[in-house]
């Protein structure tokens, strides 16, 4: 049974059969939960508003479009750059005290955000709030393990993908809302009332978790943060276009920096950067399964506004309501298939809503330019479908194939696969739109497709990994 802030679920009775625990969740358990999904809202709600209110915030501060756009790259990038060494701090002094500390970061940095003159000040401000986002993130799904015994995991993942699914989605209606009411920085003050109820209900609901008994490598920490944030920085340069020498440096100092951390935690029990956990095929195949998904994902919601617009001739107003049906089914069917990955393998369905997916974008690669709304809205809705069906098993998947007192570890690298995703499709598009010109968004929407019969592909090999290792064990045993 898994450890939990309540003394009787923590410690099992006597004598007590090792039967599944079909508890119902405690109400200490559901406020826990709620507290983990409200910061999760809010760090996921802050990548997406911020792309919406952009134009506002550059006229504003008097930035011109092509540096504006570090007010959305400092974000990113101190995300990716701290998750692992975050989680791993994690397993060391509790997820619970990392999740609260990363709650505080974020709701003070909210609050510089909205204070914020210039783009320097809000771009250093957007890097403290990306830090303390990453420190909610990296631990949530290790948190939730703490809440949900094991074979009933999958829904509260499903949980968590269905509160990121739908944070992302109404994330450009809550920044149109807002600017409608007032300026942009209410866009970052209203985190602060939403932080601090959060932090409220979490203090003494959260439950407590296994502590690891190894130490936290502050070294390996510096590395990992320098190999993360050249790796984002060279790929954006990359994609669009830059000056030779600014990627080959950034490259360059990612190289360096990946063999130093390398070396720095050979034979490592427990390294920061989990290499030992890729070395178990279904870690792999899932970690590779949510990247190449994740970047499908980019590559679609930062093209389709530009083809809805441009190739299709729709309005803005138009376009946010042709981007509703892909992320309302992807909400519905995250938590259906939480619950189905209790009983099914994550391969099966993974492989499957990916080829759904897969489908879907193709579709809209294709769709002619006269196609009605109705026809738009299947076409997304298929894709909706296919990317909500493989969230949850894929989660369940990467939590379950990794060792319980690994759990950090496994929570770091789900977060980390989905920014490293997100920035290479968006990425992407931007190359798209320096290669086909007009025809951008088509060539993005076709990359997309091909990604995500990548990872239908990955999804699918989990099967032949499962039976494999399953009859390892078999004749282990015997």
């Amino acid at each position: 049974m898994q450890k939990t802030a309540s003394p009787a679920a923590a410690t099992p009775a006597p004598n007590a059969p090792n039967a599944p625990d079909d508890r119902p969740m405690t109400a200490r358990e559901k406020r826990g939960m709620a507290a983990i999904m409200i910061a999760v809202s809010l760090a996921t709600l802050d990548t997406a508003i911020a792309n919406t209110a952009l134009p506002a915030i550059a006229a504003d501060i008097h930035a011109t479009p092509a540096a504006s756009v570090w007010i959305i790259n400092a974000y990113q990038l101190a995300m990716v750059a701290t998750l692992l060494p975050f989680a791993a701090l994690g397993g060391k002094v509790g997820h619970r005290r990392v999740y609260l500390a990363g709650l505080v970061v974020f709701i003070l940095s909210s609050v510089v955000c909205a204070m914020a003159w210039s783009l320097p000040s809000l771009a250093a401000a957007r890097v403290l709030q990306g830090i303390g986002a990453a420190a909610v993130m990296s631990v949530n799904a290790a948190l939730i393990g703490a809440i949900f015994p094991p074979h009933r995991m999958g829904r509260g993942l499903g949980l968590n993908a269905l509160v990121v699914g739908v944070s992302f989605a109404v994330g450009p209606t809550v920044a149109s809302i807002i600017l409608s009411m007032g300026p942009w920085q209410w866009l970052f003050a209203v985190n602060l009332p939403i932080g601090l109820l959060a932090m409220t209900i979490a203090w003494k609901s959260l439950p407590q978790t296994p502590r690891s008994q190894h130490g936290f490598d502050p070294v390996a920490a510096i590395l990992n943060v320098i190999t993360f944030a050249s790796l984002i920085f060279a790929l954006g340069e990359g994609v669009q276009r830059a000056p030779t020498e600014h990627v080959a440096i950034a490259a360059a100092v990612f190289v360096v920096a990946l063999i130093l951390l390398l070396r720095r935690e050979r034979g490592h029990p427990a390294p920061m950067l989990p290499v030992d956990l890729f070395k178990r095929k279904m870690f792999a195949l899932s970690t590779l399964t949510a990247i190449c998904s994740f970047a499908a994902q980019g590559l679609a919601f930062v093209s389709l506004p530009f083809y809805f617009e441009h190739v299709l001739g729709r309005n803005p107003v138009e376009t946010g309501f042709l981007m509703t049906p892909w992320s309302v089914v992807v909400a519905l069917m995250a938590p259906i298939a939480g619950r189905m990955s209790d009983r099914y393998p994550p391969g099966l369905l993974g492989g499957v809503g990916l080829a759904v997916m897969c489908a879907g974008m193709a579709s809209l690669a294709m769709m002619p330019v006269d196609a009605s709304a109705l026809d738009i809205g299947i076409r997304m809705s298929i894709c909706g479908a296919g990317f909500g069906f493989f969230q949850s098993p894929n989660l369940k998947a990467l939590m379950s194939s990794a060792p319980r007192e690994r759990a950090g570890g496994a929570s770091g690298v789900i977060a980390t696969a989905r920014l490293l995703g997100q920035a290479t499709g968006a990425g992407l598009v931007a190359l798209s739109f320096g290669l086909a010109g007009d025809h951008g968004p088509t060539l993005a929407l076709a990359l997309g497709a091909g990604f995500a019969g990548v990872a239908a592909i990955a999804s699918g090999l989990r099967l032949i990994t499962s039976e494999s290792e399953g009859a390892a064990v078999q004749t282990a045993g015997k």
